[in-house]
């Protein structure tokens, strides 16, 4: 499975979808002007990262699932 470069990438995009989380809760608990100027958007770079990465999975069992 570690050879599989899809199983790489998608594991690259969970990684991706954890920095974006930490990043926008450590703005959260720190709170002052990082987290209302930059919040929103993080989560909306959280949602479009954490699509990415569930596709990947999905396309990644499934092509395993056929053999």
């Amino acid at each position: 499975m570690l050879h599989d470069p899809l199983f790489i990438l998608a594991a690259v995009a969970c990684l991706v979808v954890l920095a974006i989380l930490m990043v926008g809760v450590g703005g959260f608990a720190k709170g002052g002007e990082f987290n209302r100027k930059h919040a929103n958007r993080l989560m909306r770079y959280r949602i479009a990262a954490q699509a990415v990465a569930v596709a990947l999975i999905v396309l990644f069992a499934w092509l395993h699932s056929r053999g």
